[in-house]
């Protein structure tokens, strides 16, 4: 399920009914404010947001500069785009760690399931990656097993759980610096109890847990799928605990995404990460005006390219110097797609695309997923490796066969074989390009093309889908 789809959908239709207008009247303008206001209140965003929303893009649209101009509806978009950011936050609001103090805390709050113990997880794999050497505190003493649960995650990633005597949460937080100290980590991230609802004990131990550990950033925990729900919740726990920013939780879940565009505006506080899967590395880094572009059909291409970036390295590097040396191999498209996997899967690269979104939710059928990544892997992983490093050689009699290991047909192990053969001439005509620079110039020149390609396209050339 894309992220916003309904609220996208509805606003990207009043949007192309805009455009079809070469100049756009005050009635038009109501009637698009009508239906971006509609749109809202269905994806559950607090009316009290939606009415200054909408209020504050109605007054801009109806300016001058954009009933006078050649592209109005452009200049909707445009205002609507800058207030949904303002409305999510302008700015990032990165994670603030202080430097003078080792180590740092980091103190989770949140009902119960709104998955704060995954996302005490999924913080500290992120604090890992950066070079952090986090230690997770189990300080839920009253759910069942959330211990256990926490020490399966922090297994499962790498990373230490301090449990103590699992009785006494003020007591497990505090030793929990203690074993910090005594091994080194930089960053304690506590995991808090939670209620299905906020209850007078709940908020006395959280406050408690506080003033014993002194965190330098208090993070609360809210489930996307809650709607304006949220609103209520957040502003409870600001009055009494005064948290930092949110973390949301199974944003990749919320069709309408309403409480993620009102807790900003109703709290003031920033949110900071948001769950975007089941996986460890599933946290990012909030960015309002991304996701803003995303909700309005925009894509996100900066977060393709970073996503491709992590997993750059200089083996990549070497890859792409072979590849214009001899050619491009079938081992080469098998590392090409465990690079797409590392970057979250073709479904969520699509998904950052501009209007890939839509167009795969009204063409399913068109859509591209993940499987295809493994009908392709079945079938080089059946060739052998002189098949796999010199394609040409593969005759009918080995395509046969190499269908048949895969499970898949010969018409698509030929497929496949056109496709690597198309794929190689493009590497082909690359590298004569860049020869056409001439001399030590041209092929150094030449390398930082090809570097920065394969920086930019996570180490390759797309796959032949």
């Amino acid at each position: 399920m894309a992220v916003f789809s309904s609220l996208s959908d509805r606003l990207q239709d009043t949007f192309d009914s805009l455009r079809g207008k070469g100049r756009l009247t005050e009635d038009d303008i109501n009637v698009a404010m009508r239906e971006i206001r509609m749109a809202l209140l269905e994806a559950d965003v607090n009316y009290r947001v939606v009415k200054g929303f909408v209020g504050r893009c109605k007054e801009k649209c109806l300016g001058a500069d954009v009933l006078d101009s050649l592209s109005p509806a452009q200049n909707v978009v445009r205002i609507v785009l800058d207030e949904l950011t303002v409305l999510l936050g302008s700015t990032d609001s990165k994670l603030t760690l202080a430097q003078n103090r080792t180590p740092n805390v980091i103190m989770l709050v949140g009902l119960q399931g709104s998955g704060k113990t995954t996302a005490a997880a999924k913080l500290a794999y992120l604090l890992k990656s950066q070079g952090h050497s986090p230690l997770l505190a189990a300080c839920d003493t009253h759910r069942p097993a959330a211990a256990d649960q926490l020490a399966t995650l922090g297994g499962e990633i790498g990373v230490s759980v301090f449990r103590g005597d699992g009785k006494d949460a003020v007591a497990v937080a505090e030793g929990a610096i203690r074993e910090a100290v005594d091994h080194l980590n930089d960053i304690v991230i506590v995991d808090t109890a939670g209620r299905l609802q906020i209850d007078e004990e709940m908020m006395q131990e959280a406050v408690a847990i506080k003033q014993a550990v002194r965190p330098d950033q208090i993070l609360m925990v809210v489930d996307a799928m809650t709607g304006q729900d949220i609103v209520n919740v957040v502003t409870e726990f600001a009055n009494r605990v005064d948290f930092d920013g949110v973390i949301m939780s199974k944003l990749d879940g919320d069709a309408r995404g309403g409480g993620a565009l009102s807790v900003r505006e109703v709290t003031g506080k920033p949110i900071k990460f948001v769950s975007m899967g089941e996986k460890p590395d599933s946290l990012e880094v909030f960015h309002p005006d991304r996701m803003a572009k995303r909700i309005l059909g925009m894509g996100d291409v900066v977060g393709i390219i970073e996503q491709a970036q992590k997993v750059a390295d200089e083996q990549q590097i070497e890859d792409a110097e072979r590849m214009l040396r001899e050619g491009f191999t079938m081992d080469d498209l098998l590392a090409q797609m465990q690079q797409i996997r590392k970057m979250g899967g073709l479904q969520k690269i699509m998904g950052m695309i501009p209007g890939m979104e839509r167009a795969m939710a009204q063409a399913p059928a068109a859509a591209v997923d993940d499987s295809q990544m493994t009908r392709i892997e079945a079938i080089i992983r059946s060739m052998t490796r002189e098949e796999r490093l010199r394609p040409k050689i593969i005759n009918g009699q080995r395509r046969r066969r190499i269908a048949a290991g895969s499970g898949r047909t010969v018409q698509e192990v030929n497929q496949l074989i056109k496709q690597w053969d198309e794929m190689n001439k493009m590497v082909g005509r690359m590298k004569g390009m860049m020869q056409q620079g001439g001399g030590r110039k041209g092929a150094k020149k030449g390398r930082r093309a090809m570097q920065q390609m394969m920086r930019n396209m996570g180490g390759g050339n797309g796959l032949p889908f």
